[in-house]
């Protein structure tokens, strides 16, 4: 009944990347870094199999970062200047890439491991694109002078990856949106207009993705300040509602967020997340149970998806792969409860 997936990334095993990092460095270069994100891509996909998912990823092997992961195929951004920002409305300090010139993708984005990825899986595929609003929050504009007019650029080219993620035989295609859940104000504008030129022409599932961030401590300390209620998502479910994305996978587990907005969402399917991905304890199949359950109470059954709150790169590839096991394992009590 219920379809099981993941928001997108896993741990990299440290013989090819520092473990336990959200920006970790690679172990090898060249070809043998080349073969060594192939063998990280498939013992992820036989993981997750062997855990049950019904819907893969490729953990986000061949990427250092969610978004710079695209960015580094992109003319027009210059990385030897980079300059420090506040991203994520200040949340923290990066030091960022700045938009020089007109963009447009040097080539293909991930074809590499999206290839590997379909001809080693027979399950369904996703994969993770960043999203528009997100990009923009992550670079620094010198030439546009928009914001809105960055993401609409942004969107153009990561709808060209999409096709060609769609052509590779991806079965859906999710845009990592954490932004939304910072300038809410904009996701009814230039948010779901961008999000929507990302997506043209695509006839696989399409997804977004907006969670309260990976565990990391800037996060944490961020979501220690939210009050008792996180209602961030108030502001956008309605204006995702009345969008075209197919999916909207968002954030659950020991979270503040009242149970009622994924009221909000009807007529679109809803990736729950049952897994937390700020802490370190392994989640219960009963406890992932009860968290769709209290989902159930305004997702319909056929519509819900369980999965994870974010992704799980900076995670233990021990205790990530524990946490797919009870992932699925809950999803079939949930299961059996509707019987």
């Amino acid at each position: 009944m219920f379809k099981t997936t993941l928001a997108g990334s896993l741990p990299k095993p440290g013989w090819l990347a520092e473990t336990q990092k959200l920006w970790p460095q690679w172990r090898e270069q060249g070809d043998a870094l080349r073969q060594a994100k192939r063998d990280a891509t498939l013992l992820w996909i036989k993981e997750q199999e062997d855990a049950g998912l019904d819907i893969v990823t490729d953990g986000e092997q061949s990427r250092q970062h969610f978004v710079h992961g695209f960015l580094e195929a992109v003319e027009g951004i210059d990385f030897e200047h980079k300059v420090k920002m506040g991203i994520r409305d200040n949340r923290y300090d990066a030091m960022v890439p700045q938009v020089v010139g007109p963009i447009r993708l040097k080539g293909r984005v991930h074809a590499f491991e999206a290839q590997i990825a379909r001809a080693h899986t027979a399950k369904k595929l996703k994969f993770t694109l960043p999203g528009p609003m997100t990009i923009v929050d992550t670079v620094a504009d010198a030439y546009y002078g928009s914001r809105e007019k960055l993401a609409m650029a942004f969107a153009e080219l990561l709808n060209q990856e999409a096709l060609a993620l769609q052509a590779d035989g991806v079965d859906v295609i999710q845009f990592d949106e954490p932004a939304y859940n910072v300038f809410m104000a904009h996701v009814p504008t230039w948010g779901v207009a961008s999000l929507h030129r990302a997506i043209e022409g695509l006839t696989c599932t399409t997804a977004v993705h907006i969670c309260y961030g990976y565990g990391i401590q800037a996060n944490v300390d961020w979501k220690a300040t939210l009050g008792e209620e996180w209602r961030q998502y108030e502001a956008v479910f309605p204006a995702l509602a009345a969008s075209r994305i197919d999916q909207i996978s968002l954030e659950c587990a020991n979270s503040r967020v009242p149970d009622h907005l994924l009221g909000l969402l009807a007529g679109k399917d809803v990736l729950v997340g049952v897994i937390d991905v700020a802490s370190e304890v392994v989640e219960t199949p009963e406890q992932v149970a009860d968290t769709i359950g209290r989902a159930l109470r305004y997702v319909p059954a056929n519509r819900l998806f369980p999965c994870t709150n974010c992704g799980m790169a900076p995670m233990s590839r021990e205790v990530a792969a524990a946490k797919l096991r009870a992932l699925v394992e809950g999803a079939r009590i949930a299961e059996s409860r509707l019987v």
